[in-house]
């Protein structure tokens, strides 16, 4: 069975990927993330994806072609998406596992599983919910995992191998929110 693994960032791949290698589960890596903003900073995570991708010889598909995609910041700027979700996380989420689950299904793939559901800072319930709906809606399985306990040995991991880890989630709306606001900033001037 080959699983399509969603991942958002090399951080949060690190403990997935090394979890489901010991578990002898055949997957690629997935990189759909329009969410993230800006270019630079959707750059610089897709390139640190691609060093913990190489670092356990693992297949990185990279959907959506070059440069940043999409971030749909004036949709969400303009409050649309309320009218559809309870909330900007939720949009993000259906948005990205919609795409996963459709690629896996044109692609082979017999389930599809995201590296979101590591992160204690996640909605971890509402993307387990929208994951199993968008794997039934194009007729392949969810494998549901609950990485969470591994988020602090997955950074670490992440930092011995000198991964950038990010401060904020990747929406422009999480940037403005982050209290690390000011030096994120800087850092894209760097």
């Amino acid at each position: 069975m080959a699983m399509l693994l969603h991942a958002c960032c090399g951080p949060c791949a690190m403990y997935p990927v090394d979890f489901l290698l010991n578990e002898n589960v055949d997957f690629d890596l997935y990189w759909f993330n329009p969410n993230i903003h800006p270019l630079y900073e959707w750059n610089r995570r897709l390139e640190n994806l691609q060093k913990a991708a190489d670092h356990y010889n693992v297949k990185l598909i990279r959907d959506g072609g070059e440069g940043h995609i999409d971030c749909r910041e004036d949709y969400w700027k303009s409050g649309e998406y309320k009218d559809q979700y309870a909330s900007r996380c939720e949009m993000c989420y259906d948005i990205r596992l919609d795409n996963v689950a459709r690629f896996a299904s044109e692609n082979g793939y017999d389930s599809i599983c995201t590296t979101l559901l590591v992160s204690p800072y996640q909605q971890h319930d509402v993307i387990s919910r929208i994951a199993k709906e968008k794997a039934s809606l194009y007729g392949i399985e969810f494998s549901y995992y609950d990485f969470r306990p591994g988020y602090r040995e997955g950074q670490n991991m992440a930092r011995d191998i000198g991964l950038y880890r990010q401060k904020y989630c990747g929406c422009i709306f999480s940037l403005e929110e982050s209290k690390f606001r000011d030096k994120i900033y800087k850092s894209f001037e760097e």
